[in-house]
């Protein structure tokens, strides 16, 4: 029997040995997607949960928002130095940047209020009362407005960025997700996750111009645009799908599987990628082949708990904060950079 014994354990070895020859040979044949190249730590206490990010290209800074440590993070994308943690941000989801004005456009949901920053004090000038918890948010440009999902409130506020006045409120039968406004067909679309469907706003007279269902998506919370082709992303928190919309056709096309607990969505214009920070510990990453073809590279293993995260297209680095390591508590902030396949 002991011969046996000794046969079976070594070819169990030998199995072990091939699998992780495979495994080593393909990460060095790049099917990794991204690389880890930098972390710091934030001054916020750790454990605590993150929100939405941002980038800030004409100061070449990251937004980043800790809500539940009330703080709204300033960081150098040169140096990967914290700039300034701005207090008075209770509950910061949502953050915008509005170039035109030089201002940051924050959504409290603690307060139910937006905060209004002035990046050249760097610190909260206004704030506006608004309908309950104030979530994602979107900037129109060449409108001067700013569109910010009140989730729970079923509603969208209208903010004029020149008075910093809310001039008006779109009500819906729906918590809203995240809004994107398309600066190529300039129109706002408006995640209704409720029901399944989404909503476009003509921003030159802020009505809802049509509400078009989102196929297999179920709870489309997250949204990435790709303007140039016409396409949005819709991540489906209720079904674990990553959801292509034609905007010409308003119609689903395509849906691909995410990891659990995917929530936001970002795109990558340059290498024609999505990524969704998926809170099951993983960053699902997808290929836009071309306008009508897209496929899944991989989910690429993070820390969990990790639902947000920012794309730099300049450099087409990725970065997502991360509240715990291996369970332990954290206040950090992570970088990575895009690994391309050479063909």
């Amino acid at each position: 029997m002991r011969p046996l014994f000794e046969a079976v354990l070594l070819d169990r070895m030998r199995v072990r040995l091939l699998t992780v020859l495979v495994l080593s040979l393909s990460c060095s044949a790049g099917g990794q997607t991204l690389r880890k190249i930098d972390s710091f730590d934030l001054p916020g206490p750790p454990g605590k949960r993150f929100d939405y990010l941002t980038i800030d290209y004409n100061h070449g800074y990251l937004l980043s928002a800790h809500l539940a440590a009330d703080l709204l993070y300033v960081i150098d994308l040169s140096t990967n130095k914290l700039i300034k943690a701005i207090p008075d941000v209770p509950g910061v989801e949502g953050v915008e940047y509005a170039p035109d004005v030089n201002k940051v456009y924050t959504s409290n949901w603690r307060e139910n209020k937006i905060g209004v920053i002035d990046l050249d004090q760097m610190k909260v000038i206004k704030k506006l009362p608004t309908e309950a918890k104030p979530d994602g948010s979107a900037y129109a440009e060449p409108f001067h407005k700013l569109y910010v999902s009140d989730e729970r409130g079923h509603a969208e506020a209208v903010v004029d960025v020149r008075e910093d006045k809310i001039i008006k409120t779109l009500h819906f039968e729906s918590e809203t997700g995240m809004p994107q406004y398309d600066p190529v067909a300039k129109k706002v679309y408006v995640n209704l996750q409720d029901q399944n469907l989404i909503a476009v706003i003509d921003p030159a007279t802020d009505s809802v111009v049509g509400k078009y269902p989102v196929g297999k998506c179920v709870g489309n919370h997250g949204m990435a645009l790709d303007p140039e082709n016409h396409r949005a992303f819709l991540q489906c928190e209720g079904n674990n799908l990553l959801t292509v919309f034609d905007l010409d056709a308003n119609k689903a096309i395509a849906h691909l599987p995410t990891a659990g607990g995917g929530d936001v969505v970002k795109f990558d214009p340059g290498l024609k990628r999505i990524y969704v920070a998926c809170s099951s510990g993983a960053i699902s990453v997808f290929q836009e082949d071309d306008p009508n073809h897209f496929r899944k590279l991989e989910d690429f293993p993070v820390q969990h708990k990790v639902h947000s995260l920012a794309v730099d297209v300049r450099t087409h680095r990725v970065y997502a904060p991360e509240e715990q390591e291996d369970g332990r508590p954290v206040s950090r902030m992570i970088v990575y950079e895009a690994v391309v396949k050479q063909k």
